[in-house]
């Protein structure tokens, strides 16, 4: 063989043999532009979008998920989904508005291109004014934000049925637009944690005060004390506000229909001087009507007045009141527990609305006042509640007028057992304990405080009022432990996203010293809609935070 041949021959097979060498050591990682497949997107709820894929054939450690706004909104992106996802429901969207997306694979060896994009519209809401009343069977959806045109009523023999996420909203230029629950009639609004049920002002936000518009009332078939025709304070104003009257009522366990996370917010309007309309007014309500997971927020008159009736609750924020958070009169004999009311500052309401309270109090519970009082005070049924777990935290010295200020004030023969409660930071008192009539139900166990807590606060009890007889241990008086210390969060200036924890903060005095066992009146009147607890206040240590998710702290 010529030596020239056999080197070139030599050559070609070194090189041969490099290049299948190559081709072993070709990387195992897959290729990098892998990119996901079968990319789809779905509204599944009015703000919520469903987004699905494919996995590729070439596994991933993570993907990209990117949204765009429109049809030439800019791609950013919005989540990483692990390795093992194949779908992700964005939440929280605008109504009726277009969005994009792309998603791409992450690798070792980089990220791959993105996908097809794929595209989805949220649902539109149309508006419906409510302009007549409301006679036979009717649902509301989310569909519609539902806007109340004046003083509109739900008659007798109607159900209103409010599904979950429904916004009603009172007609600001239609002044004091309320919502009507007559004896007789029911509203069903089941709300959920994450679409609560929202009656707000028909004002932008940022616009919108106190008493933009009138609120949410319920008349029931419940007993009041007061005899002859008592109606509903600030109605009989007009044709369309005609009287509505609450009185009469003979059944305690009557049942007006449901009522679940649900907000009422800047409502409270006064059709009549001095007769503002509360946010919530319970009206000889009975007991078979469920309510639980409700929210007044920066109403101009109370926030939850209960005339009468047995109604049960449980889960109630009041969050900044023109006036009182929680007042029960009339005979009021229901059990209210896990009850929080916040309060730091006064309110500014709607021109014309009326007039912010000059004695906003936490609680204020009344025996038996005005019209129809046959016996004066002595007027039965009295009023004995049962209120337990509650918050109550007020605004501080220098900031409400001298009438007000007390965490509750008891009078006109009230009574009512007040139990495992945390009163704080209310500058009068944290409780006035008046009137001897209210005196006389305490001598006759009718009227308690136990596992009582007192923080911040100058006293226990109203100097010069009537003295409380009972275990001084269940009122626990603590003036100099501030409300701050007391919680997990407690925001010093609280703003339209304030993080409210009412958990009790570590190794404070409220963790222990509840009443866990209930004994005489208290225990047959609790009955098994009442628990006991070891813990004092709204929020047991390392429990559930209940009011998270449905709850709001907007100013305006």
């Amino acid at each position: 063989m010529m030596p020239g041949f056999a080197s070139t021959t030599r050559a070609a097979m070194l090189l041969t043999l490099a290049l299948l060498g190559a081709c072993s050591e070709d990387p195992v990682t897959p290729p990098a532009n892998d990119a996901p497949t079968g990319l789809a997107a779905a509204a599944t709820g009015q703000t919520t979008i469903r987004v699905t894929w494919t996995a590729p054939a070439t596994a991933a450690t993570s993907f990209v998920l990117q949204r765009a706004t429109g049809a030439a909104g800019a791609f950013a992106t919005i989540t990483s989904p692990a390795a093992t996802a194949t779908q992700y429901d964005d939440a929280g969207l605008t109504l009726g508005t277009q969005y994009r997306y792309r998603l791409a694979a992450v690798r070792a060896a980089g990220t791959s291109a993105y996908s097809t994009e794929a595209t989805a519209t949220t649902a539109g809401v149309g508006a419906i004014e409510v302009t007549a009343d409301i006679t036979t069977n009717t649902t509301w959806t989310p569909a519609n934000v539902y806007r109340l045109k004046g003083f509109r009523k739900v008659a007798n023999g109607a159900t209103l049925t409010i599904e979950a996420g429904t916004r009603i909203e009172g007609d600001f230029a239609t002044v004091g637009s309320s919502l009507f629950v007559l004896r007789g009639a029911r509203i069903v609004a089941n709300g959920t944690a994450a679409d609560p049920i929202v009656f707000t002002s028909s004002q932008t936000a940022g616009t919108r005060q106190s008493g933009d518009w009138g609120g949410l009332v319920i008349v029931g078939n419940g007993v009041i004390n007061r005899s002859g025709v008592v109606n509903i304070e600030g109605t009989g104003t007009s044709v369309d506000n005609a009287l509505v009257p609450y009185s009469g009522g003979n059944n305690n366990g009557d049942n007006s229909g449901r009522l679940s996370y649900v907000r009422v917010e800047y409502a409270g309007f006064g059709p009549a001087q001095d007769a503002e309309l509360n946010s919530f007014t319970l009206a000889a309500v009975g007991s078979a009507t469920v309510i639980d997971h409700l929210e007044a927020l920066n109403g101009l008159d109370d926030h939850f007045e209960i005339f009468g009736g047995a109604l049960d609750a449980k889960y109630l924020v009041s969050y900044q009141a023109g006036d009182d958070h929680f007042d029960m009169s009339e005979g009021f004999v229901g059990r209210l527990q896990y009850l929080v009311g916040f309060q730091s500052k006064v309110l500014v309401p709607r021109a014309g609305a009326g007039n912010v309270s000059s004695d906003p109090q936490g609680i204020e519970n009344d025996g038996c006042n005005g019209s129809g009082c046959d016996n004066g005070f002595d007027t039965t049924p009295f009023t004995v509640p049962v209120v337990a777990n509650f918050t109550l935290v007020g605004t501080g010295p220098g900031v409400v007028g001298a009438s007000g200020g007390y965490g509750a004030v008891l009078r006109r023969g009230t009574g009512g057992h007040y139990v495992n409660g945390i009163f704080a930071r209310w500058p009068a008192a944290a409780i006035g304990y008046r009137d001897a009539a209210s005196k006389t139900r305490e001598t006759n166990g009718l009227l308690s405080f136990k596992g009582v807590f007192v923080a911040e606060s100058p006293v226990a009890f109203q100097a010069g009022q009537q003295t409380y007889a009972g275990n001084v241990a269940d009122v626990d008086f603590q003036g100099a432990t501030t409300a701050v210390s007391l919680f997990t969060k407690l925001p010093a200036t609280p703003t339209a996203v304030a993080d409210f924890d009412w958990s009790l903060a570590a190794a404070v005095a409220p963790r222990t010293g509840g009443v866990t066992t209930f004994t005489g009146d208290l225990l047959t009147r609790a009955g098994a809609f009442i628990t006991g607890t070891s813990y004092r206040g709204a929020a047991a240590p390392a429990g559930t935070q209940w009011w998270e998710g449905w709850t709001s702290y907007s100013n305006n």
